[in-house]
């Protein structure tokens, strides 16, 4: 007769053995994501889907994603229920997308909602708003521009005249004039972050007046700006990520980690750390967040830079929000 004791260990070792099969075969978080432009724009877009393929190579088949790509505004609304529908977490990636996160996430309380790029205002118990601080780094974006400019002439091209897309290109202009407040800034929007034609037409009038260093917000509209600077030898500050050296174009890069925040939700879901809420990741929350990279940067202008982040960070240099 089998003693107690044995029978105890028996039991042990079967329940040990059941919540292994039982972890071995848990069910992958299931992340849903909303990129509303081109995953290779060279942008906002394109950095959150490298920050997406960064999380599915980290964590494998712990994460199962369902991605929505390239949609017009008034389909936004039947994306994210798609979306909220099959999975977990729901990612929108883009201020654009706030309005409808809001209004989809009332009718699924249970599904997690994260913004990559979301506004201060609105709250809800699902859903978290990750503001890049964009009008912040782009003050030390207009400060590397006058750095770099021979002309003493820059220009900011942005897609949708909105608050924080506005309140950038005033930053940039006030960056450059830290530096030489006599630089002549040249300040447009073309109304559409992915139309190409008018992002070059913004660019060549700036061109035409002299600039010859370039900053902007926008998607696929970039290409216009490739194009006009590509036409009339003049130059581009890009943005979202560090890609020095793969485009002799881009002479210097703004870090807006998009791809950063998309990360960093799927992070928290995984780890059952997710939390509702406003969230900012400007300079303070470190380099991956936020930073400011001239390409080949002389001491002088590294010096500058880090000296003009410090005094953002520590609140001496106030900015717009954004």
């Amino acid at each position: 007769m089998r003693s107690r004791r044995s029978v105890l260990k028996a039991a042990l070792l079967t329940g040990a053995l059941t919540l292994s099969a039982t972890l071995a075969h848990a069910e992958p978080l299931k992340v849903g994501i909303l990129i509303p432009g081109s995953k290779s724009d060279k942008g906002w877009m394109e950095s959150s889907y490298d920050g997406l393929m960064a999380a599915e190579k980290k964590y494998g088949d712990k994460i199962k994603v369902q991605m929505i790509e390239n949609i017009n505004y008034a389909d936004m609304d039947q994306a994210l229920t798609n979306l909220a529908s099959k999975n977990t977490l729901v990612i929108g990636v883009g201020g654009q997308t706030q309005a409808s996160v809001y209004k989809i996430a009332k009718r699924f309380p249970k599904v997690h909602f994260s913004i990559v790029g979301g506004n201060d205002g609105e709250s809800a118990p699902n859903v978290a708003g990750y503001d890049v601080k964009q009008a912040e780094i782009a003050y030390v974006a207009g400060a590397a521009a006058a750095m770099l400019s021979k002309n003493g002439a820059i220009s900011y091209v942005g897609g949708l005249e909105i608050p924080s897309i506005v309140n950038a290109g005033k930053e940039f202009g006030n960056g450059a004039k830290s530096i030489n407040p006599n630089i002549k800034y040249t300040e447009n929007y073309t109304g559409d972050f992915d139309d190409v034609a008018k992002a070059k037409e913004a660019t060549l009038a700036a061109i035409a007046q002299g600039a010859d260093i370039h900053y902007h917000i926008l998607n696929l509209g970039l290409r216009g700006m490739e194009q006009a600077a590509k036409e009339k030898g003049t130059h581009i500050i890009g943005s979202y990520t560090d890609r020095c050296g793969t485009d002799p174009l881009y002479v210097a890069y703004s870090i807006t980690g998009t791809g950063y925040q998309v990360q960093y939700a799927i992070d928290q879901a995984v780890n059952g750390t997710w939390a509702p809420g406003y969230k900012e990741f400007g300079l303070k929350m470190g380099p991956e967040a936020s930073n400011m990279v001239i390409c080949g940067a002389t001491p002088e202008q590294k010096a500058k830079l880090d000296a003009i982040m410090k005094d953002l960070r520590d609140g001496k240099i106030k900015v717009l929000k954004g």
